[in-house]
C-alpha cells in the first residue's frame, strides 16, 4: 500500500506544463521520492509522451551524453514531453542535460536527488534559479496512521520508536526493520557523505553522526563538536556540511524574540528520522523519550510552516518560534506536564514575552489539557493528526 504525498502531490499538478521551471524532488534516501515521481507520472494521461528513466536500475555508469543519447532518441512526436529522471545526481555532468531540456522548452523535466547541493551548486548555476524543490520527508504521523491504521496511541510507541521511513514496516519485527535502518545509515554515509568528501574515515564520521544523534535538541556548534570529539574543525565541518546535504540531519537557527535577529553562533540539529537515531544510539545512553519528542515537533512544523527556529528570549528558551510570512507562534515540547515544576518550567518563558501571539504547550499527556492565561496545553498525538 502507498500514501498519496498530498501536498507534494499538489505542488507537481500546479506546476505541470511550465517547461521552464524544473520540478527537482529532494529528499534522504528511502523517504519516497521515487514512488512520488511514479505517483505523479500515472496522473498523465496515456496521450502524453514520457520519458521515465530510473537510473538505479542502470547497470552501466552514465554520464551525460549517454543521458542526453537517451532522452533524445526517446523524443517523438510533437507538444510537451515529460522527462522523469530518477537519482539524477549519479550521473557526471547531469546539469547539462537538464539545462539543454529547459532551453528546448518542449520538455517538461521532473528529478529525484538524495542530496541538496544539486540546488546550492550545479544545478542553480546551470539555470538560473528556474527550479521549484519538492521536499520529501519520512512520513508524518498522520500519514503514517492512514498506513497503519490502529489505535493512535500504540501507533505512536511504533513511530517513536522505528520512525517513518516508507520502507520500515513495524510488523515484520524489530530485527529487521532495525537492520534496514542501520543499512540505510551506512548507504547514506558511503554515498552520499564520504563519496562526496573523497574521504573513507569511517570511523570519525560515524562519531560525528552519533555526536549528533545525541545531541539532539541541544544547542551547539561545529566548534563545539570538534572540541568535545577531539577532531578538527575542518574535518567536523566538512562532514557536517555533507551530512546535512544528505538530508540526514536539519539544521534549526537560534531566534533573539527580543532583538529579532538570528544568533549564528549556534543552533541546534535534529534527525531526519527517529528511527534511524535509536538504532545508532543504541547501548549509548538509557533510551529517552523527550528529545525524540521534540525531534519529532520540529520535523512536523517544518512541514507547516516556511520558517521554523528555536526561540531565545534573554535567559530563557523557547523550543520553537515559527513563522509563515503572516502569523507568528510559539511552542514547547514536554513529555509531561503532569508536576508544578514542569509545568512552571516550561510556562515561564512565555510569561516573560510580551506580546500576543499564540503560545502552546505539546505533551503526550491526556490529562490536564487546556487554556491557561491563554497559553494552549495540548496532546501532541491529536496535534501531530490535525
Amino acid at each position: 500500500m502507498e500514501v498519496p504525498r498530498e501536498k507534494q502531490l499538489n505542488l507537481l499538478a500546479c506546476a505541470k506544463g511550465k517547461t521552464d521551471l524544473v520540478k527537482v524532488i529532494t529528499g534522504m534516501r528511502r523517504t519516497g521520492k521515487s514512488t512520488l515521481l511514479r505517483q505523479f507520472r500515472n496522473t498523465l494521461g496515456k496521450e502524453d509522451n514520457v520519458i521515465f528513466l530510473d537510473l538505479d536500475l542502470v547497470d552501466e555508469d552514465m554520464d551525460w551524453k549517454d543521458l542526453k543519447k537517451y532522452i533524445h532518441d526517446g523524443i517523438e512526436g510533437n507538444g510537451i514531453h515529460y522527462i522523469f529522471i530518477d537519482e539524477i545526481q549519479d550521473v557526471d555532468g547531469w546539469e547539462r542535460v537538464v539545462a539543454e531540456m529547459v532551453a528546448r522548452r518542449d520538455c517538461d523535466v521532473y528529478i529525484t536527488g538524495s542530496s541538496s547541493k544539486m540546488l546550492s551548486s550545479e544545478l542553480a548555476t546551470k539555470i538560473s534559479g528556474r527550479y521549484i524543490e519538492v521536499e520529501v520527508r519520512p512520513f508524518s504521523f498522520k500519514e503514517y496512521i492512514s498506513l497503519y491504521p490502529g489505535d493512535k496511541y500504540e501507533r505512536f510507541d511504533q513511530f517513536l520508536r522505528y520512525g517513518s521511513l516508507p520502507v520500515i514496516e513495524p510488523a515484520r519485527g524489530a530485527e529487521l526493520c532495525e537492520g534496514q535502518l542501520e543499512d540505510l545509515f551506512n548507504t547514506v554515509l558511503v554515498k552520499d557523505v564520504l563519496a562526496h568528501t573523497g574521504s573513507n574515515d569511517v570511523s570519525k564520521v560515524i562519531t560525528i553522526a552519533r555526536y549528533l544523534f545525541s545531541n539532539v535538541g541541544n544547542v551547539t556548534n561545529v566548534d563545539n563538536i570538534s572540541k568535545d570529539l577531539g577532531i578538527g574543525y575542518p574535518t567536523v565541518q566538512k562532514f557536517v556540511e555533507e551530512m546535512m546535504s544528505a538530508h540526514l540531519f536539519d539544521y534549526c537557527e537560534r531566534y533573539d524574540i527580543v532583538g529579532r535577529r538570528i544568533l549564528r553562533s549556534k543552533g541546534k540539529y535534529y534527525a531526519a528520522d527517529t528511527g534511524m537515531r535509536r538504532v545508532l544510539m543504541r547501548g549509548a545512553r538509557t533510551p529517552d523519550i523527550s528529545k525524540p519528542l521534540e525531534n519529532i515537533v520540529f520535523t512536523e512544523l517544518c512541514r507547516r510552516y516556511p520558517v521554523v527556529r528555536t526561540g531565545s528570549y534573554r535567559d530563557y528558551e523557547v523550543d520553537f518560534t515559527v513563522s509563515d510570512g503572516n502569523v507568528t507562534e510559539y511552542f514547547q515540547v514536554s513529555q509531561t506536564m503532569m508536576s508544578e515544576e514542569t509545568k512552571n518550567r516550561e510556562f515561564r518563558p512565555y510569561g516573560k514575552i510580551g506580546d500576543n501571539y499564540r503560545k502552546t504547550v505539546l505533551t503526550l499527556d491526556r490529562f490536564g489539557l487546556g487554556s491557561y492565561n491563554g497559553i494552549e496545553v495540548v496532546n501532541v498525538i491529536d496535534w501531530l493528526l490535525q
